[in-house]
């Protein structure tokens, strides 16, 4: 049951973790963030990095993609992004940044 309820966690989170910067591209957080460097806001894995302890980490950074944020990484805000993903899309998202190492 394990082995199956393992193979079945793969099979199925594996494109919601690809789907992730596919998500990002296309909402243009690119425009501002990179994969492994910081471009006007933290790289990714920075973001991964910081979160990478805290249980909380999803619901605060669902928020901060939505609403936008100021403070955590420096004096540049980050504009609310609501409406340019759907809560499935930015939960991806989120997911895949959080799954970098």
């Amino acid at each position: 049951v394990l082995i199956i309820a393992g193979v079945a966690v793969c099979c199925f989170s594996a494109p919601v973790f690809a789907d992730g910067l596919e998500n990002a591209k296309k909402a243009g957080c690119l425009n501002c963030h990179d994969v492994d460097r910081k471009v006007v806001g933290p790289s990714y894995n920075d973001v991964a990095a910081k979160y990478k302890d805290d249980p909380d980490a999803e619901t605060k950074l669902i928020k901060k993609v939505m609403n936008g944020g100021y403070g955590v990484w420096g004096k540049k805000r980050m504009p609310s992004n609501r409406g340019k993903m759907t809560d499935e899309e930015l939960k991806a998202t989120v997911a895949w940044i959080l799954s970098l190492k």
